[in-house]
């Protein structure tokens, strides 16, 4: 429990932030930022209330609004957060509330719900509970969910390039931050807590990057090498960039290939603070560029982190399950599909292609895949498990990787590693 004092002020910032998050227009993150910027006086402990406690309602939506009963508010649904799963006391919240609302929540401490539903239980879109109901035992769903409803850990990527992970650990023992090794990925760092680290010496000199150890393991089923031409094709804010970039020590060719170039002008300060001069962004307009045609059968080594539903990463966006839906699934599917096509054709001959997304839907995953490889036979399925085990990554999910969030400590991924034939 915390011991933070609730004032009205306080209660206000975070019933405000879940009324606009509510309407499920924006992205959480988009919300919070131009809310902060709006209200520059709110101090960096009196964010992190705000923030925390409006994922919190973002997180468990369903068990909430049955706690609330036939009036369902925002002020309603940040107090029951704050009092049945942050667990203040009606005394931390007192001057922040009126006489009807001390005794509304007095009245709630004893109430019991009953059961629910699977999807009740799971605070999931029944949609969502019903598709995994029918890949998973009851129990397994709610194992998954209670992992998603959990807050992220904040994890690391060291940059090779600049230093190793044993001095940064070593450094940060040194400041009293407590850190340690992620269980999987060789250059990843899990932090116990959620220190800001955007003034770091070892973030500004660019000796690491925040960065989940799912998305780290990418790089690893990849594995590009010195010396080669190497393709990200959907690289975002490029932070998969920078990990190739990395292991090709700076060496070789590496495309950073995106559709938006606001995402991609995200990546240009980062690779200034990472040292790699071997990486060279471009706008695409689409994943039937002309650059593409110009390039065909030129790479040793494609990722495709295709853009998908997310969710995978409801720890970090849960907003998502309430903002996706069977048809932007399906939508995305048609994308996916179309994309994977489109840059299989970049691979030489002996060359690997990793699909990869961060969801939890088989349509979105071994769907696509299977489907690729049964209209292009000149690839075929390559051992992600045996892929890792000779970088002495010991994780065998299967020939794909699957990674989830109550077993792994990840965020939820899928790879397939695909190889066309010499």
């Amino acid at each position: 429990m915390s011991s933070l004092q609730i004032n009205a002020g306080l209660l206000q910032g975070a019933r405000n932030v879940v009324h606009e998050l509510l309407q499920f227009e924006y992205p959480a993150d988009a919300v919070l930022s131009h809310y902060f910027r709006n209200n520059r006086e709110v101090g960096a402990r009196d964010r992190a209330f705000i923030a925390e406690t409006a994922y919190a309602v973002l997180r468990r939506l369903r068990t909430l609004e049955r706690l609330c009963g036939d009036r369902v508010t925002p002020q309603r649904l940040v107090l029951v957060s704050l009092t049945r799963v942050a667990g203040y006391n009606t005394r931390q919240l007192s001057s922040a509330l009126d006489k009807d609302e001390v005794e509304w929540l007095d009245a709630l401490r004893e109430l019991k719900l009953d059961a629910g539903t699977l999807a009740e239980q799971a605070d999931l879109p029944d949609w969502l509970a019903d598709r995994l109901a029918a890949l998973m035992p009851d129990a397994e769903v709610l194992a998954l969910a209670r992992g998603m409803n959990q807050p992220a850990p904040l994890d690391l990527r060291v940059n090779p390039v600049k230093t190793s992970r044993e001095a940064v650990l070593k450094h940060f023992a040194a400041e009293g931050i407590e850190a340690e090794a992620c269980p999987y990925a060789p250059l990843g760092i899990r932090l116990k807590k959620k220190p800001s680290l955007a003034k770091h010496p070892l973030f500004l000199d660019g000796s690491f990057e925040v960065q989940d150890e799912g998305s780290q393991l990418l790089g690893h089923l990849l594995q590009p090498k010195r010396g080669e031409m190497v393709m990200d094709f959907c690289a975002g804010a490029g932070g998969k960039t920078l990990l190739l970039g990395a292991l090709m020590r700076s060496s070789g060719r590496l495309y950073a290939f995106d559709v938006s170039d606001k995402r991609l002008a995200k990546l240009k300060p980062r690779l200034a603070r990472s040292g790699l001069s071997n990486v060279h962004p471009a706008v695409i307009a689409s994943e039937n560029d002309q650059k593409i045609k110009r390039l065909a059968g030129k790479f040793d080594r494609v990722l495709v982190d295709a853009p998908c539903s997310g969710l995978g990463t409801l720890r970090r966006n849960p907003d998502l399950k309430w903002r996706q839906s069977p048809e932007s699934v399906a939508e995305l599917q048609q994308k996916q599909a179309a994309i994977l096509a489109s840059a299989s054709r970049l691979v030489k001959p002996g060359g690997r292609l990793v699909y990869a997304t961060c969801s939890i839907l088989p349509e979105e995953n071994s769907a696509i895949v299977d489907a690729f490889l049964a209209a292009h036979p000149a690839f075929v399925r390559k051992s992600a498990a045996e892929v890792l085990a000779q970088q002495n990554i010991a994780l065998d999910t299967g020939a794909d990787l699957r990674l989830l969030p109550h077993v792994h400590g990840t965020d939820g991924f899928y790879a397939a590693v695909l190889e066309r034939k010499a």
